[in-house]
């Protein structure tokens, strides 16, 4: 018989359990299981606030009237996503055809439909609005085009009543503007030239063969009878026989006078000119229709273009864009802040003479100038344009060019003197003005500051003297010069001379101490002083980059390495100068003295235990490193690698005679 254990009841309890349950569950037949099928949402089964919104509004879109969301939606599934069947205009040119919108080649198209964006103007759902548009009549178009050039204080009543598309066309047309038909076709639909209020209103003159934009603005003005903002006297007075032919003459609008000369017979010429000699070239060729229109325009003084715009048709080079425009330029006033617009005293039609005119705006940089003790010529000769693009420019303070360029224009011979090996980086980057002043100052060159002051603006960091044991007395005493170029230099450090010889200059009793030399370290012949001294200054006396012996070992890494692996005598373990000259000596090898008596400090020539090491040769006669290593050795008693082979067996016999007391 099976026992039943206590996790086999647990199992046999959930087992009953499942299949109690399983019991009282009310399962479909086959039959009902076959019948049941999954009904497809809608789409406002999800976007419940969708009916709400739009299907309320006065003009709904058939296809969303008609619940076919999918005749412009994808699908999306249970994530809510926007999914069209196509971009943009693509989408509505499914079902409203371009050519039904007159979309041609030779069309003018709306720009928001140009850009792909009927929706700017249209709702694709709903809208109150006629044809589904966003806004009512005008309000829609106002959208993008600025309101405040259609509500002047005379507005074309045509567009209080029928609004912008009493004129204009929404999406093509093949006038400019939109327009519904030509432009002198269009006004003359509501304006009769043939009834005699117009033709009083024009002097009798046949207007309707001209543009009417000439005169009157379309939309809205200041002035009545929608004429633009700024009116010739005659146009004004209906006065147009004052320049043209009469009304009833075969060529009515010819003028009595050609160009400027009909201009002047009011316009005095004197008067225009002022004390000005140097005359603009369109007002000295009498061509004043180059910048003003004979009879209205939307500018002052009847100029042909807004400000700047006006000079620019002519003066391009003057409209380029800098990255430092000169604030006048952009002013109210703009090119005239500087200008005359018909003669003036100086050249480039300037009232003013060049560095008068500049003072007049900056009078800070006058009375800076005033207090200078040494005055750039430019300067004071008043040539602000020699270094300055009036104008603007993409070189700071609106220089004509990079600093350095700006300098070399006058000191020529600087720029193939400064060409050389290492360049100073301010002068490397063409930053003059990083040391000097560009109008003067109270220093010589009209350094911003004297000595290492001026220095110190730059290497601060490298200047401070913290911890240092010992310092170079130039720099110590911020005589920065006395060593180094300030602007270039053939030598490393931007040096006046190459290190041996530029050290020397101070350090005579080390060049007298070096006559004679049998050796020479050789960075000391190579003139590189800086391999072992710091030029500024030092933890270390004598401005020591490191002691000895880790000084020495940064050359002589093949030493190192023997002496890390080897038994290294004591004193070149300690100090390489208890034995070597560090600069120049009159023994071989750096050696401080000759090898006996170097090697006799050490070691007792005369004693017993060195008579018999050696068999008693006399130390004078001997040459210690013939047997030894100075520095290191694989042998307690430092013999050299390679030996010879008695001399390895410590018999002395067979090759010398040892005479013995």
């Amino acid at each position: 018989m099976l026992r039943v254990t206590g996790k086999r009841k647990i199992f046999l309890g959930l087992a009953a359990a499942f299949f109690a349950i399983m019991l009282q569950l009310d399962f479909p037949s086959p039959a009902q299981a076959a019948k049941r099928t999954f009904t497809k949402k809608g789409c406002t089964d999800c976007h419940e606030d969708f009916n709400k919104k739009y299907l309320g509004l006065k003009n709904v879109h058939s296809v969303v009237k008609e619940g076919k969301c999918e005749e412009c939606h994808l699908p999306h599934g249970i994530v809510g996503k926007l999914l069209l069947k196509e971009e943009g205009n693509d989408l509505c040119f499914l079902c409203h055809k371009k050519e039904d919108l007159k979309l041609g080649q030779d069309a003018k198209v709306h720009s928001a439909l140009r850009q792909g964006k009927c929706v700017s103007c249209h709702n694709p759902h709903a809208a109150d609005a006629a044809n589904l548009l966003k806004s009512e009549g005008s309000a829609v178009c106002f959208t993008c085009h600025q309101q405040d050039k259609f509500v002047k204080k005379v507005v074309h009543p045509v567009i209080d009543k029928q609004g912008c598309s009493a004129c204009h066309l929404a999406h093509s047309s093949t006038e400019s503007n939109l327009l519904a038909m030509a432009p002198d076709k269009l006004c003359l639909s509501c304006h009769k030239s043939d009834a005699s209020a117009f033709t009083n209103a024009h002097g009798g003159y046949p207007v309707d063969k001209k543009s009417c934009t000439i005169c009157h603005d379309p939309h809205s003005a200041e002035q009545a009878k929608l004429l633009k903002g700024s009116v010739h006297n005659p146009v004004a007075a209906a006065e147009c026989d004052s320049c043209h032919n009469p009304p009833a003459d075969a060529n009515p609008f010819k003028t009595t006078k050609e160009g400027g000369e009909l201009c002047m017979t009011c316009h005095e010429k004197d008067s225009l000119m002022g004390e000005g000699k140097i005359e603009h070239a369109p007002f000295q060729t009498g061509e004043c229709l180059s910048c003003h229109n004979p009879h209205t325009s939307d500018q002052e003084k009847l100029l042909t273009n807004k400000g700047n715009q006006l000079c620019f048709t002519c003066h391009a080079d003057t409209s380029q864009m800098v990255k430092f425009p000169h604030a006048p330029l952009s002013s109210d006033r703009g090119c005239l802040s500087c200008h005359a617009p018909h003669a003036a005293v100086y050249e480039k039609l300037v009232n003013k003479d060049e560095g008068e005119l500049c003072f007049t705006c900056h009078t800070e940089t006058r009375k800076a100038g005033e207090k200078m003790q040494i005055v750039h010529s430019p300067f004071e000769e008043k040539m602000c344009t020699s270094c300055h693009n009036p104008h603007g420019s993409s070189a700071e303070k609106i220089l004509v060019s990079r600093p350095d360029q700006v300098c070399y224009s006058c000191h020529t011979e600087l720029e193939g003197a400064y060409f050389k090996t290492n360049i100073h980086k301010p002068l490397q980057n063409g930053q003059c003005t990083s040391c000097h002043l560009g109008h003067g100052g109270n220093q010589a060159q009209f350094l911003k500051a004297s000595g290492v002051e001026l220095c110190t603006t730059c290497h601060a960091e490298f200047m401070k003297k913290q911890g240092a044991v010992s310092l170079h007395p130039p720099f110590d005493d911020g005589d920065c010069l006395t060593c180094h170029d300030p602007h270039a230099s053939d030598y490393k450090g931007v040096t006046v001379e190459g290190q041996k010889k530029l050290c020397l200059t101070c350090h005579k009793d080390f060049e007298e101490s070096m006559s004679g030399a049998v050796s020479m370290h050789a960075p000391v012949t190579n003139g590189e002083c800086s391999a072992c001294h710091n030029a500024h200054q030092a933890k270390l006396n004598s401005l020591l980059l490191a002691e000895t012996p880790d000084l020495c070992m940064s050359c002589h890494t093949a030493l190192k390495d023997r002496m890390a692996a080897e038994k290294v005598h004591a004193p070149a373990g300690r100090d390489c100068l208890r034995c070597h000259k560090p600069h120049a000596a009159t023994e071989k090898t750096l050696m401080a003295q000759p090898l006996q008596p170097l090697c006799g400090e050490c070691h007792e020539a005369g004693s017993a235990s060195f008579n018999t090491a050696h068999i008693s040769i006399n130390a004078a006669d001997m040459n210690c490193v013939n047997c030894h290593e100075p520095h290191s050795s694989k042998d307690q008693k430092f013999f050299k690698e390679i030996l010879h082979a008695p001399f390895a067996a410590k018999t002395c016999d067979p090759c010398h005679i040892v005479e013995k007391e």
